[in-house]
């Protein structure tokens, strides 16, 4: 494993469970900070609301209702800076779970030149919303993170 805490944190986009999915991406005023860029804890919720936006693609409103996400890690690696005008895109995909750890992997582009600005992984849980418990998925969902189709 390498020396990231998050298992398969470097999943390319053609080996996920899934197709990746994509999400244009607004910059506002309120996003810049006081060196002209985007402040780096947008970019963290940019990763989840990308996460949010897959999941709610993949999902009906029934399965949304059985199973919750607590993210459990984020590792970004910044690599450029956005700034006011930038047209960005957030691309995000599945990896690997390994027991009730689900990474999901995230970039922010630069749609203008294909730049990849930042890199990101995060570490998921997937919880039961009565109990607030830990839960393994259900197998209509787990072939999404690369867990066979069949009941654990």
């Amino acid at each position: 494993m390498s020396a990231r805490a998050i298992p398969e944190a470097d999943l390319p986009s053609e080996r996920s469970p899934v197709t990746p999915f994509e999400m244009p991406l607004a910059i506002t005023e309120a996003d810049i900070d006081e060196l002209g860029h985007v402040n780096n804890v947008v970019y963290l919720a940019w990763v989840q609301q990308v996460a949010i936006a897959h999941w709610n693609f993949l999902t009906t409103a029934a399965q949304r209702e059985r199973v919750v996400w607590v993210a459990l890690r984020h590792e970004i690696d910044y690599l450029a800076e956005a700034v006011p005008g930038d047209r960005l895109l957030a691309r995000t995909w599945t990896g690997v779970a390994r027991g009730l750890r689900y990474p999901r992997h995230t970039e922010i582009i630069r749609i203008d030149g294909s730049k990849v600005l930042a890199r990101a992984v995060t570490a998921w849980c997937p919880r039961d919303p009565a109990s607030a418990r830990p839960t393994r998925l259900p197998p209509d969902m787990a072939g999404w993170f690369g867990k066979p189709d069949v009941a654990a």
